[in-house]
């Protein structure tokens, strides 16, 4: 790779035109039958108006030209953003996360990943999206993200309109491959017991209204700067809504000395590294608010689903591979050279990339790495 190769090329080596005919092909009731704006030039053209933050069909119609793209009219991109399933581009997205998933050095020591569960809203004007009301005068649409710790990138996104509730979607995103962790939205009683049952391990906060029934307080010893309150055993909730089992609850102040409880599974660490597990959950935090401020997600391009969930599958896709990139060269790159994500993603937009990261581009390219930078 060279200073003056385009991101575009890059995403078409590691996820070719062949698969996305493929996972075109196989998507029942849809045939793509255009000559030139084609499923495959509909992604072309969202993957650089997510890179270059363009701001609707027009614009990037303007601009797709100085960026190599074929000439098209914005009203055959707006057209076709609307007519193709957005499910295409959800299964390319789960496709490229499978070619980026990788191994990565955990800082707890735990036997298992973290998944950090939660979900982001994303709104517009009622009359532009009628189809997913919200409030009285906006519509909004939510992300439920599983977000990997270990990967700082997300492995499995579900869509949804705005109004619906986030517990199912706790159930949905959960993996035994992984320690989930999750807000107070996903404690569910029923579902915590159900979750020791299946082998799911995880670490959520507990409402604050929730009774504890039956304490019994745990001998651990003093670990770390986390100020732990309580950490004990006990059923949760009352009535008929009591959970069957009992289950290990740790109190902690957090930051701004605020009581936060959290229940888990875990049994033999400590309670200072339960808090910890929790305080990882500001991770999918800081992705939510990155993807908004820097791939332009809160600009919706179209008004039907297809059009809106083809738009954010895409940009997730962005971030998956760019992340990737990052994480492969920065820790191969000298002390003096080294970059922010922010900054790696702004220097390669200016075609100028320090020479250092575009040295160790190469050696991976020469290499072959699998399936990243397998660039002629």
């Amino acid at each position: 790779m060279n200073k003056y190769t385009p991101f575009l090329a890059v995403f078409k080596q590691v996820l070719t035109p062949e698969e996305v005919q493929m996972v075109t092909g196989q998507t029942e009731d849809y045939e793509d039958t255009a000559t030139k704006m084609t499923v495959e030039l509909l992604l072309d053209y969202f993957v650089q108006a997510c890179y270059h933050k363009w701001d609707g069909f027009r614009q990037s119609a303007r601009l797709g030209p100085s960026v190599d793209l074929p000439e098209i009219h914005y009203s055959t991109f707006s057209g076709k953003a609307g007519e193709v399933p957005y499910d295409i581009f959800k299964r390319i997205f789960q496709m490229l996360v499978q070619k980026c998933n990788r191994q990565t050095r955990r800082h707890l020591n735990l036997p298992k990943d973290l998944l950090l569960i939660d979900s982001t809203t994303i709104t517009a004007a009622n009359s532009h999206m009628s189809w997913a009301p919200y409030k009285k005068f906006r519509g909004g649409i939510k992300l439920h993200v599983a977000f990997s710790h270990g990967q700082r990138s997300p492995v499995k996104v579900v869509e949804s309109i705005a109004r619906r509730n986030d517990a199912p979607f706790g159930e949905v995103l959960a993996d035994k491959d992984y320690l989930l962790v999750q807000d107070r939205a996903y404690g569910k009683i029923g579902r915590l017991d159900q979750y020791v049952q299946q082998g799911q391990s995880f670490v959520i906060r507990l409402k604050d209204n929730l009774h504890l029934v039956m304490p019994r307080k745990l001998q651990r010893p003093a670990e770390g700067d986390t100020k732990i309150v309580r950490d004990i055993t006990c059923y949760i909730g009352q009535g008929k809504c009591q959970s069957a089992q009992r289950h290990r609850v740790v109190e902690f102040e957090n930051d701004r000395g605020e009581v936060v409880r959290v229940v888990t599974d875990l049994r033999k660490e400590s309670a200072y590294v339960i808090a910890e597990i929790y305080k990882a959950r500001w991770q999918i935090e800081v992705f939510f608010r990155w993807i908004k401020q820097h791939l332009n997600v809160p600009c919706l391009f179209g008004t039907t689903e297809n059009a809106v969930y083809s738009q954010l599958y895409v940009a997730f896709c962005v971030y998956v591979l760019l992340k990737c990139l990052y994480d492969t060269v920065q820790p191969k790159v000298p002390t003096f050279a080294q970059l922010t994500f922010w900054e790696f993603m702004q220097y390669w937009r200016m075609f100028n990339l320090p020479l250092e990261w575009q040295v160790q581009f190469n050696l991976l390219r020469r290499k072959g790495h699998p399936g990243i930078l397998s660039l002629p």
